[in-house]
């Protein structure tokens, strides 16, 4: 192919994105060129997202404060409170053991225990005889702790606790002289249910917070993402409806920003077609006059000369206005991808070119017809310029349709791709037209693609020559 064709290898210094077009380093980079993946490895495991990481910011800090707050209530609060509730429950039964030592008779002895459950609420039984069994050392917890310490204070006898006897109580037994002395104490002695609702209610906040937060956020990157997508639809040429700004302060302004530059660009778009067309009036009048006049010279030999240049001046501003007006206004369409391509090829088998189609029966894209039907023209007419044969294909990709025109002709260097798609850029060094046109057929191409917020790409053919693949994306 000529210089109306892309770069698909990306050359020396060229790095690749997925989805995007080959950057060459210190070329002028296309925005859907700019890589947007993190490449800190600590940045990839944070959320990606404005919501994620503007919530982050909220749940963090929050987080940390809880648990500083459970941390001091756990180390300070509860075990004062569970202390305390300890050495009340070995008083007790220091002190009732204690009183046992006035009783003279089993009578006395037997009131004692009872008038003592029933005014602290352990339920004191002796079992005369009787000797403790091997205490058990594991499973001891904060409460469980601090009550052993109390007993080792205000009892000072040999004891077991065990706090599997019963659901609602914990047994306490302590050796003495007579026997083993039994107390059930009731956990609720020993256990404060402020604890458990101090917890319950920092995090019934916290989630609430969270919700909020969230509910905030999320109207917040709302008016963000329609940005995002007003943009996106705008650089590929599509039609924009967004003309609300919402949100804080400063995506307000920037959505304000957007419009007004938005309709600066469609405004200097309209002034260039307009001038456009009349140069294209002013000049196609004098070339008109032109061809009258050698017209009566009759069959001069210099008026043929004359006539073949007119008629070259003629192609070569209909090139330069055709560049230079890109699209004009059309509007993109669903079109069947699939049948453009087969009417590209049908017309240019009607030229007397060899060309093979091979694809999917059906793959839709919203795309500007007309635009995308000259890209395609270009580069099959450039492919058939340099090739025997040509095939064209359209493909499924993962964000859109490639459109792949192969040649079995000599190709394009890998060092050379990017250059061909300057402007006025030949590889052929003759100026003769009928070996390489004037080297805007694969400019005019790449900015129909770019249009669309595509590309188009030159790789090496399977079939020994150049390909070239037009990216489109959904």
């Amino acid at each position: 192919m000529s210089s109306s064709l892309i770069d698909s290898a990306a050359p020396s210094g060229v790095a690749v994105v997925p989805g995007a077009a080959a950057v060459v380093a210190g070329a002028a980079v296309a925005p859907d060129d700019i890589d947007i993946r993190q490449r800190s490895w600590i940045k990839r495991l944070l959320p990606q997202t404005m919501f994620g990481r503007s919530l982050l910011l909220i749940v963090l800090p929050l987080v940390l404060v809880q648990f500083v707050a459970i941390a001091v209530f756990y180390g300070r609060h509860w075990e004062t409170v569970s202390r305390r509730l300890a050495i009340d429950v070995a008083g007790d039964i220091g002190l009732v053991i204690e009183a046992m030592k006035f009783t003279d008779n089993e009578v006395e002895l037997t009131r004692l225990l009872e008038n003592a459950s029933s005014l602290t609420y352990i339920d004191f039984a002796l079992e005369r005889g009787a000797t403790l069994p091997p205490p058990e050392l594991d499973g001891w917890s904060l409460f469980e702790d601090q009550l052993r310490l109390a007993l080792n204070v205000w009892v000072a006898r040999p004891y077991r606790i065990d706090p599997n006897s019963e659901p609602r109580d914990i047994r306490v037994q302590v050796q003495l002289p007579q026997g083993v002395l039994t107390g059930d104490v009731p956990r609720k002695r020993l256990y404060t249910s402020t604890t458990y609702i101090f917890v319950l209610w920092m995090i019934g906040s916290s989630l609430i917070l969270v919700i909020i937060a969230a509910i905030f956020l999320r109207n917040q990157v709302k008016s963000l993402r329609r940005l995002a997508a007003a943009a996106e639809s705008f650089g590929k040429g599509r039609p924009v409806t967004f003309t609300k700004a919402e949100g804080a302060l400063e995506v307000r302004q920037a959505a304000a920003a957007f419009v007004r530059m938005r309709a600066r660009i469609e405004r200097q778009i309209r002034q260039r077609t307009e001038m456009l067309a009349g140069v294209s009036h002013d000049l196609r009048t004098p070339l008109t006059r032109m061809k009258l006049g050698l017209e009566l010279l009759g069959s001069n030999p210099a008026a043929a000369e004359l006539k073949s240049d007119v008629i070259e001046m003629e192609r070569l501003i209909t090139l330069y206005l055709e560049f230079a007006r890109g699209e004009g206004t059309e509007v993109p369409v669903e079109t069947n991808i699939a049948e453009l391509v087969e009417e590209t090829a049908a017309a240019s088998q009607r030229d007397g070119l060899a060309v093979t189609v091979e694809q999917p029966s059906r793959l839709v894209v919203p795309v500007k017809a007309n635009a995308l039907r000259r890209c395609l023209n270009n580069l099959v007419g450039n492919a058939g310029r340099y090739g025997k044969h040509v095939w064209l294909s359209s493909v499924s990709a993962e964000d859109g349709v490639d459109i792949l025109i192969d040649d079995d002709g000599p190709g394009i260097a890998p060092g050379q791709r990017d250059r061909v798609f300057q402007p006025f850029v030949r590889l052929d060094t003759s100026r003769n037209p009928a070996t390489g046109g004037i080297g805007l057929g694969l400019t005019i191409a790449r900015d129909v693609a770019r249009s669309h917020g595509g590309d188009v790409r030159l790789e090496d053919s399977p079939h020994g020559g150049l390909r070239a693949r037009v990216h489109l994306p959904r």
